[in-house]
C-alpha cells in the first residue's frame, strides 16, 4: 500500500509518499524563509496555499504515480501552528474526499521518533526531538511515548532562531549559528539550566542579548559559547533518560539535529556509556512528509483513521496523550 502524507506543523509545507515496505518513493518540501526577522504566521499559512499544489504534483511525479495509486492520505495534526496546520489539514481532507481515500491524522512528533526507528537500526530507542518550538526527550513505555525531559520555555530552535535574529542574521537561525560558531573556540561563560530533567533557555537567552547590545563580544564567540553550553544541557538530560530507562540507543529527530556539533556531543555521550546514537539522514530530521506518511501507514494498519467531515487541527496535544496502538 500507498501512503501520502502532507507535513504543515510550521515553516515547512511537505509531501511525502512511502510505501509498506518502507520504500521512499517521493520527500518533497518548500520552506518559508526570511532575509531578517521571523515566522508570520498569516504569511507563514499564505505560503502553504501558494506552493501546495506545485508540491503535490512534483511529489506524485518523483514517485512516477497518480493520486489513484495512493491508499491513504495521512497529514500532520499536533501539534504545531494553528494557520499552517490548518493548510494542511485541508488538503489533505480535499484529496480523501475527492478521491474516495482513508484519513489519517498523525502527531508530528511522534512522526519523527517512528521515521527514526524506520530509517536506522534503533529498536527501542531515546529520542532527542530537538526542533523550532519542540525539545523533549521521548521514550516508548506503557502504551504511549512518553515525554522524559522537555524544555520548560523555549524550543531550542526558537532559541536559535530568537538570538539569530538579535546578532541580524535571517530565518531560520540555526544555521546560521552553526556556520559562526566554526569560527570561534572561545567559550564564554553562559548560565546553564537543567532542572531534574528539564532545560530552561529563556535566562540564557535574555543573557546572550544582554551580552549583545553591549557590543563588547564577538558574534562567533557568542555562537560557539550558545551552542556548547545549549548542547552540553541536552546531551545531561539525554543522558538521564537513557540511565531512567535503561534503553541503550538514541534516535535524532528535529531540525536542530541537524548541527554537527550536537551531534558530536550526543554521539561521544552515548559511546562513554555504552550506548549507541543514531541519526537519519538531514532531510529526514528536518520536518518532512515522508515521516508523516509512514506513521499514517503504521496507523492505519493498526486501525486509526479520521472522519473527513468531522476532523479538526489539534495544536496543542502532547506528544504522550497519543495511544500507540501499533506497539
Amino acid at each position: 500500500m500507498i501512503s501520502l502524507g502532507i507535513e504543515s506543523t510550521a515553516h515547512t509545507f511537505g509531501i511525502g509518499i512511502v510505501d509498506d515496505s518502507k520504500k521512499i518513493l517521493a520527500n518533497v518540501k518548500r520552506m518559508y524563509t526570511t532575509e531578517e526577522g521571523g515566522l508570520i504566521p498569516a504569511k507563514l499559512a499564505e505560503h502553504h496555499v501558494t506552493v501546495c499544489g506545485d508540491v503535490l504534483h512534483e511529489a506524485l511525479t518523483e514517485a512516477c504515480i497518480t493520486i489513484k495509486d495512493v491508499g491513504i492520505v495521512a497529514f500532520s495534526q499536533s501539534p504545531g501552528i494553528g494557520n499552517s496546520l490548518r493548510i494542511g489539514m485541508q488538503a489533505a481532507r480535499t484529496l480523501a474526499l475527492t478521491h474516495n481515500k482513508p484519513l489519517v491524522g498523525v502527531n508530528h512528533c511522534i512522526a519523527h521518533l517512528e521515521m527514526g526507528r524506520a530509517l536506522t537500526s534503533a529498536k527501542d530507542p531515546v529520542l532527542l526531538y530537538a526542533s523550532g518550538a519542540n525539545t523533549q526527550i521521548i521514550a516508548y513505555d506503557t502504551g504511549k511515548y512518553r515525554i522524559f525531559g522537555e524544555t520548560l520555555d523555549l524550543g531550542v530552535g526558537n532559541f536559535l532562531d530568537a538570538f539569530a535574529r538579535d546578532l541580524g542574521l535571517g530565518f531560520p537561525g540555526g544555521p546560521h549559528v552553526e556556520k559562526l560558531a566554526l569560527a570561534s573556540s572561545n567559550l564564554i561563560e553562559l548560565p546553564y539550566v537543567v532542572k531534574g530533567m528539564d532545560i530552561s533557555l529563556s535566562g540564557i537567552f535574555t543573557n546572550l542579548r544582554g551580552k549583545i547590545k553591549t557590543g563588547k563580544f564577538a558574534p562567533a564567540d557568542l555562537c560557539y559559547s550558545a551552542q556548547e553550553t545549549v548542547f552540553a544541557m541536552l546531551c545531561e538530560v539525554t543522558e538521564r533518560a537513557l540511565a531512567h530507562t535503561g534503553k541503550t540507543e538514541v534516535v535524532f529527530g528535529g531540525g536542530v539535529g541537524c548541527n554537527i556539533r550536537l551531534q558530536e556531543m550526543v554521539s561521544r555521550m552515548c559511546a562513554e556509556r555504552g550506548a549507541v546514537a543514531y541519526c537519519p539522514p538531514n532531510q529526514f530530521l528536518v520536518d518532512n512528509g515522508a515521516m508523516i506518511a509512514w506513521l499514517g501507514l503504521i496507523e492505519y494498519n493498526a486501525g486509526v483513521m479520521e472522519n473527513p467531515d468531522t476532523v479538526q487541527i489539534k495544536p496543542y496535544l502532547r506528544t504522550d496523550q497519543v495511544d500507540v496502538v501499533w506497539r
